[in-house]
């Protein structure tokens, strides 16, 4: 048995209008919700017991999963009667779970990723640190101009990754952090500084895909990426 955190308390304030009946967690990609997807890739990996962190319009949420039981899931509510910070609603959830001392997966409920699980909880127990973190390229949000040293133009690339790494928002976590994470508070701010001075917080590379969804242009790029990859696996499955 393995245990994931979904953080999905956003409002998604800069989604709107896709946002204004529902939390940003519920916004739709190609007619399912973004949720949908995160729940399917964690069942992917055999984790089946969920705990969902919400507030801003969390009936939503539960009037369309339930108790998790149509998609092979076993999902329980936590609904926040004022918001606690992603750090506080991750404190919260730890404590919550009874019958499962190991490590947890914990994400933002904002993202799409096909990152590869298992592999991620091998580099987290092959290391032993309290947390770690998946990270991602950092790609530019332009294309770029390459120079020679005379300035002459010799190409061009559109929107490279640069090299520095991202926190991708989805984190492995031992129960033993609990008494590190804020009551309120976001644990990036707080608990994990800490641990980083600590050098007891690892960073696992990854260039799988991964997006995430803060704006309406956020939106368009991944709903367009998702239809090429659909399509592109649909054909190869035709050959």
């Amino acid at each position: 048995m393995k245990q994931a955190i979904i953080l999905a308390g956003g409002k998604g304030e800069r989604l709107r209008p896709f946002t204004e009946d529902r939390p940003k967690a519920m916004i739709d990609l190609l007619g399912r919700p973004l949720l949908s997807y995160q729940i399917q890739w964690l069942k992917s990996y055999g984790i089946t017991n969920i705990i969902i962190c919400c507030g801003y319009r969390h009936e939503v949420i539960r009037d369309h999963f339930g108790d998790g039981s149509r998609w092979q899931v076993q999902i329980e509510y936590l609904v926040e009667s004022e918001p606690l910070g992603r750090g506080g609603a991750i404190k919260q959830a730890l404590r919550h779970i009874k019958g499962y001392d190991g490590p947890v997966i914990a994400l933002n409920g904002d993202l799409i990723t096909n990152l590869a699980l298992a592999e991620l909880f091998d580099f987290h127990r092959k290391h032993g640190q309290l947390a770690t973190l998946a990270t991602v390229p950092l790609r530019s949000p332009y294309g770029i101009v390459e120079c020679a040293p005379d300035a002459t133009i010799t190409g061009f690339r559109e929107k490279p990754e640069l090299p520095f790494l991202i926190n991708a928002g989805i984190y492995v976590l031992d129960q033993s952090l609990l008494d590190l994470l804020p009551d309120k508070g976001d644990h990036e701010e707080v608990t994990f500084p800490t641990l980083a001075k600590q050098g007891r917080l690892k960073a696992y590379q990854t260039h799988c895909f991964w997006r995430t969804m803060d704006t309406i242009k956020d939106h368009s790029e991944v709903t367009a990426e998702l239809e090429q990859l659909f399509i592109t696996t649909f054909l190869k499955a035709g050959r």
